[in-house]
């Protein structure tokens, strides 16, 4: 029986999508929303120098990044921490792709259309049971009118259910492949194995097609995400705490404050009662005489 890797692994996943074109190919086409005339037929990786230098990818994968016989480029990415800035970077990365096509002087006609494609391994919005979010610019007055240079598709693993029959079945296959198979994987659901690309795919996971120091750089690979999650969860922890001190801080001086003005309220109520001047009161609360006379007619100080 054999026993795979998690293809989620930075590693693995370069293994898989960053050498082989033709499982690449048979992905992209399966999980991105392209028309049906505008299938990936053929798929080449850029060069060194044809790929600009992205920001922030700690902990994901930006290095698989390809053109297909269209033109068309992409950017995939399998992403394992979710951060507040994350759909900024994707925008920023997916647009330096675009810009730098060109050279000093070469026409804007020559750009071509650039997905970036991220698989995240966390929840995103958790206002939001959608697990697909595909992004593009879209007229303002009428959704039918769109530009289609740039565009984001951004998965979701953890929300992943194959709920729909209107689904794509094999876009629901892959998606499975990355959810499903880990290290724990004793059987294979015999659907996956029904597609050739997925079964081959799944044959680059077997710990048996790794060296020993391949497998010691797959065992890395997640001990440096195990330390990032516990870091990024300590962050979190410590300014959620700084936040709920300052949050008590400012309620009990607001309480503290509110007290004070209810007392004044008070004194001054009741030396009114006892016949005591305007002037004598406001000397004693440490009010002007206008602020006074506005607490003995119920108005706010």
């Amino acid at each position: 029986m054999p026993r795979y890797l998690d293809p989620k692994s930075d590693f693995v996943f370069k293994k898989i999508f960053g050498q082989h074109p033709n499982l690449l190919k048979d992905f992209l086409n399966a999980i991105l929303p392209l028309p049906s005339d505008c299938v990936i037929e053929s798929l080449d990786y850029l060069t060194t120098e044809s790929v600009p230098e992205l920001v922030g990818f700690k902990n994901s994968i930006v290095d698989v990044r390809c053109l297909d016989n269209h033109g068309r480029r992409f950017i995939v990415e399998m992403q394992l921490q979710w951060t507040s800035d994350f759909i900024k970077r994707m925008l920023f990365n997916t647009a330096a792709t675009y810009a730098r096509q060109l050279k000093k002087g070469e026409p804007y006609d020559q750009l071509s259309p650039v997905y970036g494609v991220a698989l995240l391994d966390a929840i995103a919005f958790n206002d939001d049971a959608e697990w697909f979010h595909h992004y593009r610019m879209i007229s303002a007055h009428d959704h039918k009118k769109s530009l289609e240079d740039i565009q984001l598709v951004l998965i979701e693993l953890p929300k992943f259910k194959p709920t729909s029959i209107t689904q794509k079945r094999l876009a629901i296959l892959w998606i499975r492949f990355l959810k499903e198979i880990n290290e724990k994987t004793k059987i294979v659901d015999p659907s996956l194995l029904e597609v050739a690309s997925i079964k081959e795919a799944l044959s680059l996971l077997e710990i048996s097609a790794y060296t020993e120091a391949e497998l010691l750089a797959y065992d890395q690979s997640w001990d440096a995400v195990s330390s990032e999650r516990t870091l990024l969860h300590g962050k979190y922890k410590d300014g959620k705490a700084e936040g709920l001190a300052t949050g008590f801080a400012k309620g009990l001086a607001k309480g503290e404050a509110k007290g004070r003005v209810e007392g004044k309220v008070e004194m001054i109520h009741n030396l009114h009662q006892l016949g005591i001047s305007l002037e004598q009161i406001a000397t004693a609360a440490q009010l002007s005489c206008v602020a006074v006379s506005k607490v003995k007619c119920n108005t706010l100080l």
